[in-house]
């Protein structure tokens, strides 16, 4: 699957660098065309010249060759199906979760429109380190892919892991992602996220503190996988970076409602996370209405239940519903998930620090077929939101 696929390969300044003269053979002997950057550090490791021979292209260490001409970072970013950075150091991969640039391989990173996929490597230490692990999860956000270090004897003299993934192993994530062996190719999955805006009068609303972070990330997740997505957004400012999303935007629990029924019939997954509102203003008005008066009465009325009519209507849908909770939380989504027919609830409480709207982690608990409760930890919503798309995935093997 790599014939005439087009990597360009950035090599960090980390011992592992030394492999990369076997990589770019491997890559080269499957077909695929390479073109190879380094930072200053990795030449120490890896020179140029073997490099260059290896890969039958130049090979850029800088912005400006030996001639004074301009090196074009943008056009070499432009080029690549996939930049493929290995070994990632440390040092490099605090660079790219900051956004920082202050050498080609980082420039042509920060210019990529093609996916990133990225080897790191260091010592077992610096690996297990905090602000590694969340700079590893902070460029997944960004939706970089990590082929994650391997176990075994490190530079240090130390066992344990933080090894690059040898070059065998690289060859082989590359044709799996370019062979498109994602869990759910093929599927077809629909999703809700974030609040509803239920009308008082032109200018005020009811709504909520949703910010449709988890539902946006739960549909990128599933896209990862190979899903075509429909995502169906509430009011929201959370931007969807995956291309292939389809996305239908609303803002009323019964556009909400009418989007989601009409394209429910021919899905696989369904992932319900919206926080739509549960009452919405009777009657509401058409002008301003004035303040005048020391009080004012406003009569509510419930709302369409969407995931309960989903559930009435479900054949072989996998359907996946959330519960917010500040109390009792267990209890009340093992009661949603039987009345409302679901095959799988995500429970999570706004009361728990890190946990529930507006924020950029969650920690959630997955309440499956017979009350099978499995619990996860603190993590960042792009994080919780691959947890919850594993569980479906084995879901949906059964």
């Amino acid at each position: 699957m790599l014939h005439n696929k087009k990597i360009v390969l950035g090599i960090s300044g980390g011992i592992a660098a030394y492999k990369c003269t076997f990589l770019v053979r491997l890559l080269v002997k499957a077909g695929a065309q390479v073109k190879v950057v380094l930072t200053k550090a990795a030449t120490d490791f890896a020179t140029p010249q073997s490099l260059a021979v290896l890969s039958k292209h130049e090979v850029w260490t800088d912005f400006f060759d030996a001639d004074h001409n301009w090196n074009n970072h943008v056009h070499l970013a432009e080029w690549a199906d996939v930049l493929l950075i290995a070994p990632l150091t440390a040092n490099t991969l605090a660079k790219m979760a900051n956004g920082q640039c202050d050498n080609i391989l980082l420039a042509t990173y920060l210019s990529a429109k093609s996916k990133t996929i990225v080897a790191p490597a260091m010592d077992l230490d610096m690996y297990q380190h905090p602000a590694v692990k969340h700079n590893l999860e902070r460029i997944q956000d960004y939706g970089n892919l990590v082929i994650p270090a391997e176990s075994g004897e490190l530079a240090s003299g130390l066992v344990g892991e933080g090894r690059m993934a040898e070059p065998e192993h690289i060859v082989q994530y590359l044709n799996e992602f370019f062979n498109g062996h994602a869990a759910l190719r093929g599927k077809r999955a629909l999703v809700n996220a974030g609040p509803t805006y239920e009308a008082i009068d032109p200018v005020r609303f009811i709504g909520n503190r949703s910010s449709g972070k988890m539902g946006v990330a739960i549909a990128e997740a599933l896209a990862a996988e190979g899903a075509e997505v429909t995502l169906v957004l509430g009011p929201s400012h959370i931007e969807v970076k995956h291309p292939g999303i389809n996305l239908i935007r609303v803002e009323t629990s019964d556009e909400m409602f009418s989007a989601m029924l009409s394209h429910f019939s021919d899905r696989d997954v369904v992932v319900c996370s919206a926080a739509v509102a549960d009452y919405k203003p009777a009657a509401p008005s058409h002008v301003k209405i004035k303040k005048k008066d020391e009080n004012m009465s406003l009569q509510l009325v419930k709302t369409k239940d969407i995931l309960a009519e989903l559930g009435r209507l479900k054949q072989q849908q996998c359907l996946v519903g959330f519960a917010l909770e500040t109390n009792d939380v267990l209890s009340y989504a093992q009661e949603k998930l039987e009345r409302k027919n679901l095959d799988a609830i995500v429970a999570n409480s706004a009361t728990e620090p890190g946990s529930g709207f507006a924020g950029d982690t969650n920690k959630v608990t997955i309440i499956g077929r017979h009350n099978k409760i499995t619990n996860f930890e603190l993590k960042s919503k792009s994080a919780v939101a691959k947890d919850i798309v594993n569980y479906i995935c084995e879901l949906i093997k059964k």
